[in-house]
């Protein structure tokens, strides 16, 4: 990589799939690496929020609508 990528910020993609890599445990080292390097923790952590918060949704919404057609 040269120079000018090493500086260059991370993209809301690059951000996402790290988020999603670091969730599910699957993050390379390389790509770790570079998140410190490029990424801003702030960043991250609204984003490990925001997943968070969605992931707990989607679960919550699926056992109500499991319930809901078990009759309970």
């Amino acid at each position: 990589m040269s120079d000018e990528q090493n500086d260059k910020p991370l993209t809301f993609g690059e951000m996402l799939q790290s988020v999603l890599a670091a969730a599910f445990g699957v993050q390379s080292g390389k790509r770790r690496a570079r998140d410190f390097s490029r990424g801003k923790p702030s960043h991250f952590v609204i984003l490990g929020v925001l997943f968070t918060a969605i992931f707990v949704l989607v679960i919550f919404s699926v056992v109500q609508l499991v319930l809901h057609f078990a009759g309970v």
